[in-house]
């Protein structure tokens, strides 16, 4: 007869094998253990069928032939643990008490009642916790309570405790919702506390960096008016440099060009520009003229710009990847010698850059990042204890969508806090699927391999792993729809999600309404527009917006809301915008276009040493990730309108012709 400690082990190693297939060979190897690689390399689609095989023996081949790049920072190694092994304290009291309240909470009508996958999220005693959320799978409601409990009954202080949300306007809503919730239990808990708590994560830098570096000014909020130096957005959702940026970042390539030799000689090549004389004629050296203002377009990009602008945007990127641009050996880099040339005069160019920003009291965001962890790392001398309580205990919403930048400042976060004896724990929400930063350094690969850059101390080496499947938004049409569209993703976590809402008549998955030019036939879109904000009336929707409008590009959306009667239930936001929001009806307005080739993005992935993908191949798993996300803001139908189809729109349509979709 099997021991207890065996049948668990197996029960454990069958329920990972069930969610994590690809992980089995693992299990198997390693003498029984109960927990998965701490490297696991996520399920493919199974309708790939023989071809995986191939695929993933000739990646094998291939991963054996070329030489390991080198790493700007090289992550931790999974024996450094930093979680447990000791679970959280959590006993059979604590757990009854918050069932029974949050029943009362049920019957007074203040949260809808947790499902059983979302009860084990709430009451999860790992000192680290992943937690896969589907779209729509009712993860802030269930954050909000994880909260609670950690407050109310686990006896958490929250000055030890931070929620870290996606953006400003995402925290206030988390505020809102915990604040009115404690309220019933009831728990003392005012704006002031919930804004401490809940904070994005370049607010949370800020606040550790006023202590820390002082309170600095930011160079992202020059000519912000009012901007709170603690109370930081995140810049992902950013739009383009302001003016006062602009100018600092031209006044600094001025200077570069003016005073290094070097800088002007590779600008000029960069250019295209004959190099400049050596003297005047007469023995003098020549004078130097002002820095040339061309426009200048690097392989990948959209757009011709200013270099000054081109070394901002490509500097940021290194950067949110994990690479030092004052440690990069250039030399290192598979690229042409004309991206080289373009970074070595980027790093040069950084450099006085970064001269400019320290003589006005000024710091970018990554530089605070990197500041920070080089601090910690080194023990974290003259930062206050204070400063660090605050993230012992970190809940982390759309973990997805977090960059190695960000992975190396909560992993100093972290050592340092275990190195000062404090027992902290880390729960991170995410969904691969709607992973759509990557232009901007985040990589979902980091969410998959997260054991790699978070493992746990002895026996409990691995995170605890969570299943948010049940999708409490969308029809089954719409969500295998959307599901569909995923099938081309290169590295994608296994997961279905399960529909709970019930279809009623005239429900329906996504209709491809092809051949349409936005721009010429705008009035037959305003047209039905109408129709579905009428056909949402007519059904009594419980929905707050009846329509949303959906594009990657802002330019159409605003063409449609010019025509549109203001008084309307419906809102236009770029895809990316409209993460979290939901409608009725979700009409998208988007070509899908191929991203465009990026070599030097691919030597920088290479480089950094992060990333299993290339960055070519992270655009495009992106791009249909991206359709993923537009297809499930919907609840009960989806129109999408394209001029060509192409990408995730001609699987759509191949799809809809079982159905009957439309076409002009």
């Amino acid at each position: 007869m099997l021991s207890a400690v065996k049948r668990y082990k197996l029960l454990l190693s069958g329920a990972l094998a069930r969610y994590f297939p690809r992980t089995t060979a693992y299990l198997r190897a390693s003498s029984g253990a109960a927990l998965f690689h701490q490297q696991p390399v996520p399920a493919k689609p199974k309708s790939r069928g023989k071809q995986d095989g191939a695929a993933a023996g000739k990646a094998r081949v291939s991963a054996e032939k070329k030489p390991a790049k080198p790493r700007a920072q090289p992550a931790k190694r999974a024996s450094e643990g930093i979680y447990g092994p000791a679970p959280l304290a959590i006993d059979d009291p604590q757990v009854q008490a918050m069932r029974e309240r949050v029943g009362q909470a049920v019957a007074a009508g203040v949260v809808s009642a947790p499902s059983d996958e979302q009860w084990a999220m709430i009451l999860s005693r790992h000192p680290v916790t992943r937690i896969f959320a589907g779209a729509g799978s009712g993860k802030s409601t269930t954050l909000v309570l994880r909260v609670v409990f950690m407050l109310c009954h686990m006896g958490i202080k929250p000055e030890s405790l931070t929620v870290i949300s996606f953006t400003n306007a995402s925290c206030a809503q988390l505020r809102e919702q915990l604040t009115r919730v404690l309220g019933f239990w009831p728990y003392s808990f005012d704006a002031g506390q919930a804004r401490q708590c809940v904070r994005t994560f370049h607010s949370a830098m800020a606040v550790l960096a006023k202590e820390a570096l002082g309170n600095p000014l930011w160079f992202e909020q020059l000519d912000e008016r009012n901007a709170s130096a603690t109370e930081v957005d995140n810049p992902l959702t950013s739009a383009r440099l302001k003016p006062a940026q602009q100018r600092l970042l031209k006044q600094a390539y001025q200077r570069c060009y003016a005073e290094e030799a070097d800088f002007r000689e590779r600008v000029h090549s960069l250019l295209g520009l004959p190099p400049l004389p050596a003297g005047d004629g007469e023995g003098r050296q020549a004078r130097v003229p002002k820095a040339p203002l061309d426009g200048f377009k690097l392989a990948g990009e959209f757009t011709a710009l200013p270099l000054f602008e081109a070394f901002h945007a490509q500097a940021g990127f290194m950067e949110s990847i994990g690479i030092r641009l004052d440690q990069i050996d250039t030399q290192a880099l598979s690229c042409s010698a004309r991206e080289r040339v373009f970074v070595e005069a980027l790093v040069l160019f950084w450099k006085t850059f970064e001269t400019c920003l320290q003589e006005q009291g000024l710091l970018t965001f990554n530089g605070a990042f990197h500041k920070l962890t080089q601090i910690l790392a080194a023990g974290g001398q003259g930062m206050p204890a204070p400063a660090l309580a605050p993230f012992t205990h970190l809940l982390i919403d759309e973990f997805q969508d977090i960059s190695p930048q960000i992975v190396q400042w909560l992993q100093a976060l972290h050592r340092g806090l275990a190195r000062q004896g404090a027992a902290v724990s880390l729960m991170a929400i995410g969904d691969d699927w709607q992973s759509i930063y990557g232009w901007r350094g985040s990589s979902p690969e980091l969410f998959m391999d997260f054991d790699k850059y978070f493992p746990g101390k002895g026996r409990a080496k691995s995170s605890a792993v969570l299943m948010l499947e049940t999708n409490y938004r969308s029809i089954e049409p719409v969500i295998r729809d959307g599901e569909a569209v995923l099938g081309g993703v290169e590295f994608k976590q296994a997961k279905a999600s399960r529909a709970c809402k019930a279809m009623q008549p005239g429900d329906h998955g996504v209709e491809v309404v092809s051949r349409f030019d936005v721009k010429t036939r705008l009035p037959e879109l305003l047209k039905e527009i109408h129709a579905q904000c009428a056909h949402v009336a007519s059904r009594q929707s419980a929905e707050r917006t009846s329509v949303l409008v959906l594009s990657r590009r802002n330019e159409p959306l605003q063409n449609i809301q010019s025509q549109l009667d203001k008084k309307l239930p419906v809102k236009a936001y770029t895809i990316h915008r409209a993460k979290g929001l939901q409608a009725e009806v979700a009409i998208i307005v988007d070509d899908c276009a191929p991203p465009e080739k990026h070599p030097l993005r691919n030597a920088l992935y290479a480089y950094s040493g992060f990333f299993r993908n290339s960055y070519d191949q992270a655009m495009q798993d992106e791009s249909l990730r991206l359709a993923y996300v537009a297809i499930t803001r919907g609840v009960s139908r989806v129109l999408w309108y394209t001029q060509k189809t192409q990408g995730a729109t001609q699987v759509l349509a191949a799809r809809g012709k079982q159905r009957g979709s439309r076409s002009a």
